[in-house]
Formats: C-alpha cells, sequence, structure tokens
C-alpha cells in the first residue's frame, strides 16, 4: 500500500508530512514510557529496560521482513503485511508507530518503494491509522473477553483485520482531498475497501500466529498480555469472590525473563529467512493499491522514484544477475539495516528518558530522589 509520489497533490503531501511528524513527535514521548514500562513494569527502567531497545528494532526488521511476502488476494492482486497492529499489541502503540515508520523511510531512501513526498502520506494510512485504530480495538476487545491468552490472540486478529480497510479508507479521504487524477472517489473507495477487507484477512493471520507465538513463550514481552492474568477465586458463603493478589497469588515471573536473548535472536534468524529466502516466492501480482490504481487510471500519475538508481531499488542488488540471489542478497541486507537503525532510534529513545529521570532526581530537594 506504498503510495508513489505523485498519486497525492502538494498541498495535501505536505499536510500529511506534517501531521506525521507531529505524530512521531508525539509517539517519542510516548515511547519512553513504554520502553520502561516493557522492560520493567511500574516504570522503574534499570537495566533490564536497556534489553527493550533490541526487541523493539527486532519488530521493526521483523515488519520488514514480513512486508516482503506478499501473498494473493483475488484474480491478479497480492497483499502485504502492514504491521500497525502487530507492532501495538507487541510494543505499544507509540512504539509501534515508531517501528513502522522506520521501516517505510528506510523502504523509500533504500529500495525506491513509496515515495519521497509522499512518506508523509504512507506514515499516515500505514503507521499512524492502523496503530491507532487496532490498538484501540484491541484494548476495548480483551477488557471484554475473558482474561485468558486466548483472548489476546483473537483480539490481535480483529484487531488487525479491521486496521487494513481503515488505512484504506484514510488513503482514500486523502485522495478525495488531493488527488491528482479526476476519477469517481466513490468507486475507488469500494474498490479500495474490497479489496483490502481481503488484505486485512491475511494481515490478521500474520498478526495473530505471531503473537500467539511470542505469548506462548514469552508472555511477559508482549505489551498488549500485561496485566491480564486470571485473578484466583475463592468461595465464600457460598459466592465465588476475587482473591486478594499477593507474591504467593501473582503468576510468577519466568526465569527466562531475565533475558530476552533466545527470543532476539530467533526472532532476527526468522526475519533474515524470511526476507532472505521465503521473500523469493512471493506473489508477483500488484498490491491493493497497485491494482486499483492501475484500472482507475490513478497510475498515469505516478512519478518516477528519486532514489529509482539506488543499489537497491526494487528490492534487488544492483548487477546482481541472478533474481534469487538478488532478492535474498536485499532482503537480508533490508533485515540488518532496519534491526541496527529501529534499535538505534529507541536506544536513543531509552537513553532519554534515563537522562530526563536523573536530572529530574537531581533537581528535586536537598538531593533526595523523587
Amino acid at each position: 500500500m506504498h503510495a508513489p509520489d505523485g498519486f497525492i497533490d502538494v498541498p495535501v503531501s505536505a499536510a500529511a508530512g506534517v501531521l506525521a511528524a507531529g505524530a512521531i513527535a508525539v509517539s517519542l514521548r510516548g515511547a519512553r514510557r513504554e520502553l520502561d514500562d516493557t522492560a520493567h513494569p511500574g516504570g522503574s527502567g534499570g537495566a533490564g529496560a536497556e534489553r527493550t531497545a533490541p526487541l523493539a528494532g527486532l519488530v521493526a526488521a521483523f515488519i520488514f521482513a514480513v512486508q516482503m511476502l506478499n501473498f494473493p488476494v483475488a484474480a491478479g492482486t497480492s497483499g502485504h503485511l502492514l504491521g500497525g497492529a502487530l507492532a501495538a499489541i507487541l510494543v505499544g502503540p507509540y512504539t509501534g508507530v515508531l517501528c513502522v515508520s522506520v521501516v517505510l523511510l528506510l523502504q523509500a531512501v533504500l529500495f525506491a518503494d513509496g515515495g519521497l513526498t509522499a512518506l508523509g502520506v504512507n506514515i499516515t494510512t500505514m503507521a499512524l491509522t492502523t496503530t491507532l485504530v487496532a490498538y484501540a480495538l484491541f484494548r476495548v476487545l480483551v477488557k471484554v473477553l475473558p482474561r485468558s491468552r486466548r483472548s489476546v490472540t483473537a483480539a490481535s486478529f480483529v484487531a488487525a483485520l479491521v486496521s487494513v480497510p481503515a488505512s484504506a479508507v484514510v488513503f482514500t479521504l486523502l485522495y478525495a482531498v488531493g488527488g491528482t487524477t479526476d476519477v469517481s472517489i466513490g468507486k475507488v473507495a469500494t474498490a479500495m475497501v474490497g479489496v483490502h477487507v481481503l488484505i486485512g484477512l491475511g494481515e490478521a493471520a500474520i498478526t495473530a500466529l505471531t503473537v500467539g507465538a511470542v505469548i506462548a513463550v514469552r508472555p511477559d514481552l508482549v505489551h498488549g498480555a500485561r496485566g491480564l492474568r486470571q485473578k484466583l477465586k475463592l468461595r465464600v458463603d457460598g459466592e465465588l469472590v476475587d482473591a486478594p493478589q499477593t507474591p504467593q497469588t501473582a503468576e510468577p515471573v519466568p526465569a527466562a525473563a531475565r533475558s530476552p536473548r533466545r527470543v532476539w535472536i530467533a526472532g532476527l534468524v526468522t526475519s533474515l529467512v524470511l526476507a532472505g529466502f521465503v521473500s523469493f516466492y512471493a506473489s508477483a501480482n500488484p498490491d491493493g493499491l497497485e491494482k486499483v490504481a492501475a484500472d482507475h487510471g490513478i497510475d498515469k500519475q505516478a512519478q518516477e522514484h528519486a532514489t529509482a538508481d539506488s543499489p537497491l531499488a526494487d528490492y534487488g542488488v544492483k548487477d546482481v544477475d541472478d533474481a534469487r540471489l538478488s532478492g535474498g542478497l536485499a532482503g537480508v541486507i533490508g533485515v540488518g539495516v532496519t534491526v541496527v537503525a529501529g534499535t538505534g532510534v529507541f536506544w536513543a529513545v531509552r537513553r532519554r528518558r534515563t537522562a530526563d529521570d536523573e536530572r529530574a532526581e537531581t533537581s528535586s530537594p536537598a538531593g533526595t530522589s523523587v
């Protein structure tokens, strides 16, 4: 669903860029709290919090890898993961916006995927919309469903499913205001929502399977699963009441929680295999936006990408003739660059939070901690 340059006019693209920049600024502040809380519920941070930056960077790399796996959804049309729902549930909505934004930036700059002037549009539709819609719906569902890990997985499925057509609706609204071709918005909306409902089913399956797999081995690493352990019940005078929470009745923290290294290694290897090998077998059909654009003449205004001559343009390594090797190398490079860039961003966010806390402590009366 990466919009190229030329689909949306300059004023609306600029406005979307301002909106995206504001969302990223807000997300940077929110991510500081999420990265603290993920590592140490209660927000105390500490050495354990430093390990959350690599985990968030890994989520970005995994999204990059899975986005290379276009899957068929209809005759002549394919789809791929958007990733907002997955990122929000795994690492939190603010950090999720940053994860997908990092992926979109690297895709535009290195792989000529998604226009540079359309970057604000793509962040608005693919990062901001999907993350906010998915996480808001996810939180509602986990409150009304039974408190269990299966409920988290089921809520992940529904939230991811809804987030994709929501993204299509937002793109259609942007096109209605700033579209560069004279086409029926009603037809565009019907086509966009229709095909992206089908793509949403694939997104939902990928999201639910991934969240379920992580919950099965390390539920403490899933942001959306925190605080959902089943309450113990006691029978008092013939009625069931909630048992008081004590250190003995609380769910024990697994010993492996001291280090997420195994999960990180497994996730990185999985991402490398998906991008470096499985991606060769992805569908070559145009994705939902490309198909709708071709069918309705929207693509007539598409402009050549500013980095079309990049050594990694179109997810292939320049001057490598073997298609399998070229695509595989590009995928591996992309995963590596994304995990390094993402980890760097989140490490910087964490360090900023730590520095702010230290300044607050030193500025408190008589040097006492706050």
